[in-house]
């Protein structure tokens, strides 16, 4: 896929057309494709991640402050930081597949970078600091709204599966969580692990990631959902 291509896809992907094009193809390029081409007059997305983030932080604690009025300070900074942690923005990224897009250099390709989530969280505040740059504050605030903002409950369930599990099996008398690693696979640069979660001795799903932390939440959060949907039906 060509770079023209990759830009178009991501408009469409996010529903907005940059009118500074030069932006979208900075926040979707990795400093590693640039080193690998020696490209000098073109800037990987880290400004635009840096500035993406205060953007994000904004949004949040604006939606939060309106959203929340009898919410202490501490509270709302807790969720904040939940909602713009890595993992949080690894999960909205994956859901328009935003990794597909990225401009990796053959090493990071091979190594597993588009689906790393430090990378493709980095790539999705890059897109929010292009967007406040290209259509100003209120345009990148409507991003964060529709792509981080909606359907918020999901997204909190998969950041804190794990400890939402944990809380859920220590209520059940003598029930115990465990995880356990099924299998490790690949070449040393780009590791998948495959980890079950158990209750008691009832394996109730398996996940694979490229560590062990992020295989166990994917698992957790599959749990839960499995859990959600019993308690529904009785």
């Amino acid at each position: 896929m060509n770079i023209e291509t990759c830009i178009q896809e991501v408009e469409k992907k996010i529903g907005y057309s940059f009118k500074q094009k030069e932006l979208l193809k900075q926040a979707i390029t990795h400093s590693s494709f640039i080193n690998e081409l020696k490209i000098n007059k073109w800037d990987s997305y880290q400004r635009l991640e840096y500035l993406g983030d205060a953007v994000l932080e904004l949004s949040i604690s604006e939606y939060l402050f309106h959203q929340y009025p009898d919410m202490s300070e501490g509270k709302m900074s807790k969720m904040r930081a939940s909602m713009v942690c890595e993992q949080a923005l690894a999960f909205c990224a994956k859901d328009i597949d935003l990794g597909s897009f990225i401009l990796l250099g053959k090493g990071e390709e091979s190594g597993g970078g588009r689906e790393r989530n430090s990378i493709i969280s980095d790539v999705f505040e890059a897109i929010v600091g292009a967007i406040y740059i290209d259509g100003g504050f209120e345009v990148a605030k409507n991003f964060v709204s529709k792509f981080l903002l909606d359907d918020i409950g999901e997204r909190q369930l998969f950041v804190d599966s794990k400890s939402i599990l944990q809380e859920m099996v220590q209520a059940k008398t003598h029930s115990k969580l465990n995880y356990k690693l099924l299998e490790e696979r690949g070449p040393e640069h780009n590791k998948e692990f495959e980890v079950a979660v158990y209750i008691d001795d009832e394996c109730m799903a398996t996940a694979s990631g490229h560590n062990k932390k992020d295989a166990e939440q994917k698992a957790a959060y599959s749990a839960l959902k499995k859990l959600r949907a019993l308690q529904e039906e009785a």
